[in-house]
């Protein structure tokens, strides 16, 4: 009798109902953007959640996890985006089922139970399963062949294939150093009708033997010098793709024909009106509303930058594949209420988000639109004619000008069996990047590799701490020393320095030996020549618990070891807490002015503002922007005292403080009571809302769509910010001659004679045109019975071109009408065509040949277009060709 066919929504269930049998806490996916992870750019496997746990750095109240990770590998190291659609099995966005261990359970337990759940409660068929284990793992083998009765000939021992020691597709290492330990993984056998062998074997890469479940057992600390120690907790981290999971239990062979995806693409074909099921551009877009959708719900708005390029570069591609099918209208945002239909239940946050996300991507897709045709009309042209190689400079331009990521090009190039010259697209790039580089902060820009203990942070309580220097770095490696002069980043076993985290920048400062500089100017005169000054510049996480300070070493030589005194920089410190803390007020002000809906997507504080971005469908008014004025300021004036305090994450939401959607919450804890506000915050804030002192908004707008952004400042900031103001409206009145009271009164009526003095220029302007215009149409001539007429109006702008061009059109009957003004470097170019004649000339190719000519581009209609130029020099000769160029068309 043949097994029913399970959903991956009842697959789901399954395994976290299986595990949680076993005593297993269920843990909810982690979002797409890891929180206080800067060595990822998304959430690649189901255990970044627990990379704290394993590097000791965190500890949970419980000891064995299962979850359903929500994963994307489209950007970074991980990145499989240019692979989907042409294989059966790659995705961008997945889902990871995954059980874990803290030092409690290990192999024998682990592979049971693995080895339970596939064959008696998934039901699959024992003999088409193979298992693989490490060379040297006889632990495992035996529990195999010995306990779960795997024949051994299913039970393959994986060797070092990489290259060295330990490098094996069946040894997990999480770097070079650090916990590491043997896998063993599960395959399932599609029958020998399907071309590749099994793992181990010349033809392991072929479609036959497909992994479905690897078991990482976590047992050792690799050293620097290469030799292994046995860890004193043991741990199990697996992950089982969930679609290669469905698609064996649904029988059959890609994860695209599984019950999820058959959804998603039959959406695609409904929008597209693409028939064929299995053309590979419907499965790129049901791939892609997932994990452009998901990206969108944690937070991720595309952009041209990081996080956000990424997923403006999957949209483009799935857009790029309905254009292809034929579709040249905005689409892919009606995906997302398919896409909620089969995963909302599972994952809440989409479900709730369905407007918000559909209303993002419309948005962009609209966007893309815009210049998509241009775009692949200049790719086209360039693939024509047999080429091999697309140029470098011609992928830059797609790129640079019309929004075509490279790998879309590479995309398009492929299709036609095409190479892309990347080197040179990089070339171009590079030249682009130097040109418009501009100094900023000083900052490393790859992680760095430290093994070494947390430090310590005591900024809460002092700026001003005597430490010792635990580790020096420079251009992105471990040094001994650093020499004056030098850029480098120093670890301190103990700081008071913040480092960047929720929003808030990290500390500036110094850290020095001998006497206290009183200020920068101080490095510069009479020091001794011992005397160290290591400016800080910024303060970034090396790690969740260590600390680098970023910055140049002015005097002396700094040597790890070197005992120091580390103090921040306390003016702009004091500054940035009082817009931190500000922040938090004015976030409970939005909630309570606009609505509960308010959620962050964002939040940059620093010395000079607080940048706040927030969820919300529409621009703030200026009443409610005083209302969140109104409300913040009486906050500050009730001068309450703040309130800190650390418990386990349970407690702090029995508390009702409020957690930001997608940070990283360990199982300890900060709850920051504010005046009335409580959230969760690791950041410095006020000692009372007192000392904030002032807080005014000083922009709002539209950073995406569906969320806003709103500017503050506070204390002498928002007091200088005022005095500037009031000068500038005093500068105002003393210009008209006006009591600064009467100011409003007396702008509406200078307001009001300046309309009236345009409306008479307007009317003038167009007598004048009138007249010249009954001029010119004596000197039309005539080309195959068709009226040509090119001539320049004095005085004209570009409502009077257009209103002439209407009365010569009237005037002239059939007629090609080309109309020129010139105000001081500006040429305004204006060329009308009769609806009789629009067969055989273009007003929109006329107007751009002249504009050519003078210095401008333009376009319009076939009966109607405007250009504008810069060399009004070049107009009689451009005015001149026109007689040619028509009679050639004609």
């Amino acid at each position: 009798m043949t097994q029913p066919v399970m959903s991956v929504a009842d697959i789901r269930k399954t395994f976290l109902d299986f595990f949680a049998s076993k005593g297993h806490t269920v843990v909810a996916s982690s979002p797409l953007v890891p929180g206080n992870d800067p060595t990822l750019m998304f959430t690649n496997s189901g255990m970044v959640q627990f990379k704290d746990v394993f590097l000791g750095t965190d500890k949970r109240s419980y000891v064995r996890a299962a979850s359903v990770q929500a994963c994307l590998r489209a950007g970074g190291k991980h990145n499989d985006l240019e692979n989907v659609g042409y294989t059966a099995r790659h995705h961008t966005f997945f889902e990871m089922l995954g059980n874990w261990s803290f030092g409690d359970y290990f192999k024998r337990d682990s592979l049971k139970w693995g080895w339970e759940l596939l064959t008696q409660v998934y039901k699959l068929p024992a003999d088409k399963l193979t298992a693989t284990c490490y060379i040297d793992d006889d632990e495992a083998y035996d529990i195999w062949t010995k306990e779960i009765g795997l024949p051994p000939e299913r039970v393959i021992r994986i060797g070092d294939n990489k290259g060295g020691k330990y490098k094996s597709d069946n040894f997990w290492m999480m770097a070079d150093t650090g916990p590491c330990g043997p896998c063993s993984e599960i395959f399932y056998d599609h029958g020998d009708h399907i071309p590749g062998g099994p793992p181990g074997s010349p033809g392991e890469d072929g479609d036959r033997f497909i992994e479905i479940w690897n078991h990482v057992f976590m047992q050792f600390d690799m050293q620097a010098d290469g030799s292994i120690v046995k860890l004193p907790a043991p741990c199990v981290d697996t992950g089982m793709g969930l679609e290669r999971l469905a698609a064996i239990l649904q029988h059959v062979h890609s994860n695209y024909e599984i019950d999820l995806f058959d959804v998603l693409i039959k959406a695609a074909a409904r929008e597209t009106g693409c028939t064929d099921l299995n053309n590979k551009s419907l499965r790129v877009i049901a791939d892609h509303i997932r994990a452009t959708a998901f990206l969108v719900s944690d937070g991720v708005i595309p952009s041209n930058e990081g996080r956000g390029y990424v997923q403006r570069r999957i949209i483009r591609r799935a857009i790029r594949h309905g254009y292809k099918l034929g579709k040249k209208t905005p689409f892919f945002h009606k995906l997302v209420k398919d896409l909620v239909q089969v995963m909302g239940a599972a994952y809440p946050n989409l479900a709730n988000q369905e407007a918000r996300i559909t209303e993002v991507l419309r948005v962009e897709e609209e966007r893309f639109f815009e210049t998509l045709a241009t775009g692949m009309q200049i790719l086209d042209e360039a693939l024509a004619g047999g080429v091999k190689t697309l140029p470098g400079d011609v992928a830059f331009k797609l790129h640079d000008t019309y929004g075509f990521p490279l790998d879309l090009t590479n995309d398009v190039a492929r299709e036609n069996d095409v190479t892309v010259d990347e080197a040179g697209f990089q070339a171009a790039m590079d030249k682009q990047k130097a040109a418009g580089r501009a100094a900023g902060k000083f900052k490393m820009d790859k992680a760095l590799e430290y093994t070494g203990a947390g430090n310590t942070f005591v900024g809460y309580d002092h700026l001003t701490q005597a430490t010792k220097i635990v580790a020096l770095y420079a251009d992105g490696t471990p040094v001994v020393a650093l020499n004056a002069g030098q850029q480098g980043v120093v670890v301190l076993e103990s700081t008071p320095f913040y480092s960047e985290s929720g929003g808030q920048v990290g500390d500036e400062g110094v850290l020095f030996t001998g006497h206290e500089p009183k200020s920068k100017q101080t490095i510069e005169i009479n020091l001794p020549p011992d005397t160290i000054r290591f400016w800080v510049e910024d303060t970034q996480k090396i790690k969740a618990d260590v600390f680098g300070h970023h910055g140049t070493l002015k005097t002396g030589t700094l040597k790890v070891g070197d005992a120091v005194t580390a103090q921040v920089d306390i003016a702009k410190r004091t500054a940035t807490i009082r817009n931190h803390s500000a922040t938090h007020l004015m976030h409970k002000a939005l909630r309570e002015v606009l609505g509960e809906h308010v959620q962050q997507k964002g939040s940059l504080v620093n010395a000079e503002r607080t940048r706040f971005d927030f969820a919300h469908n529409a621009p703030v008014t200026d009443a409610q922007v005083r209302a969140i004025e109104n409300i913040v300021n009486a906050e500050i004036l009730s001068n309450a005292a703040t309130q800190a305090r650390v418990m386990d994450i349970e407690s702090a939401q029995k508390t009702g403080a409020m957690m930001l959607f997608g940070e990283k919450y360990g199982e300890t804890v900060r709850v920051l009571d504010i005046g009335t506000s409580r959230e969760l915050c690791g950041g410095t804030h006020v000692t009372r809302t007192g000392d904030i002192g002032l807080f005014k908004v000083v922009a709002e707008g539209g950073v995406a769509a569906g969320v806003r952004r709103i500017e503050a400042i506070t204390g002498s900031n928002a007091l200088h910010y005022l005095q500037d103001l009031e000068d500038t409206v005093g500068a105002a009145a003393a210009t008209l001659k006006a009591p600064v009271a009467e100011l409003g009164e007396r702008l509406s009526s200078v307001v009001d004679h300046v309309k009236t003095l345009e409306k008479e220029i307007s009317a003038l302007k167009g007598k004048l045109a009138s007249a010249q215009g009954d001029e010119l149409v004596t000197q039309a001539l005539e080309i195959k019975g068709v009226k040509l007429l090119a001539a320049k109006l004095e005085g004209a702008d570009t409502k009077t071109l257009r209103e002439t061009m209407d009365k010569l059109k009237d005037k002239l009957k059939t007629a090609v009408i080309v109309l020129a003004a010139v105000e001081g470097d500006k040429v305004q170019l204006a060329v009308g065509v009769t609806t009789d004649t629009t067969g055989k000339v273009k007003a929109g190719e006329l107007v751009n040949f002249l504009a050519a000519q003078v210095g401008g581009k333009g376009g319009g209609k076939a009966d109607m277009a405007m250009a504008g130029g810069t060399e009004p020099a070049k107009l009689p000769a451009a005015l001149a060709s026109v007689q040619a160029w028509v009679t050639e068309k004609l």
